[in-house]
């Protein structure tokens, strides 16, 4: 995912201050047409919230609810520590369709989930480790910090959340907007099968082993190595989310 310069907006847009009941609307409407004229291009990176409350002279909480509809529309999408990005607008339908999948089949639909993963991530990790660049690498130890904290306080959220970003940070790193966007149309399946896997006796605590072993092969470049570290986490992702799905309905059940 490029990033805007500095998360800055191009020096020729402009927009009008808005002064109606529903600011938010209203923000979301500038915002929007910019982004469907291209003059915001997917990828790019929307200004801090207090940048953007002072550009359209709002408060924070008007932008704050623009973007959260931006959100809902699959036109940007947040990712925690990095800030807001403008995204293709087809990860949001891909998101609706898989979402009910595997509503419709639970138990089903979380193994296929995780054999989807065994697929697409080793060799989205082997893509990563060659040319991931240091702003990414930085955030990738910082989530393995980040889980190493959550573990020792039990914070299932802070974990999860976590997680996410490291396994976020690898498919940016692969250079392929396409991966982006599929992985990006999964992370609320990836969250709830975390939350499943957290429960999990011993679950986080393999997951961090694996993490460890995945971030070793990438800070080294080693394709082959963080291929490799990959498939094994996720054998044993696969292995969890089947005891999870055995534990149901009387536990709700990282990687």
């Amino acid at each position: 995912m490029k990033v805007g310069v500095h998360g800055s907006l191009p020096p020729k847009l402009e927009y009008r201050a808005v002064r109606t009941s529903r600011l938010y609307e209203q923000i979301v409407e500038q915002l929007e047409d910019s982004i469907l004229k291209g003059v915001l291009k997917p990828g790019d990176q929307l200004p801090p919230e207090r940048d953007l409350a002072q550009r359209f002279g709002v408060s924070r909480t008007a932008v704050r609810e623009a973007v959260k509809a931006l959100r809902e529309k699959g036109l940007v999408e947040a990712y925690t520590g990095r800030g807001t990005f403008v995204t293709n607008g087809t990860s949001q339908a891909i998101r609706q369709s898989l979402n009910l999948i595997v509503k419709i089949s639970q138990q089903e639909g979380t193994l296929h989930l995780a054999e989807l993963r065994r697929i697409l991530e080793p060799e989205i990790a082997a893509l990563a480790a060659p040319k991931i660049e240091d702003q990414l690498l930085a955030t990738m130890r910082e989530s393995v910090a980040s889980m190493d904290r959550s573990i020792q306080s039990q914070d299932p959220e802070g974990y999860i959340e976590a997680d996410l970003d490291f396994h976020l940070a690898l498919a940016e790193a692969a250079g392929n907007p396409l991966i982006l966007a599929l992985i990006d149309s999964i992370v609320a399946l990836l969250r709830e099968q975390r939350s499943r896997i957290f429960n999990v006796e011993g679950g986080p605590e393999r997951g961090q082993f694996h993490h460890k072993r995945i971030l070793e092969a990438i800070e080294g470049g080693d394709a082959e190595a963080a291929r490799k570290a990959m498939q094994a986490h996720l054998e044993q992702v696969w292995q969890d989310s089947s005891a999870s799905v055995r534990s149901r309905p009387r536990s709700r059940s990282t990687s």
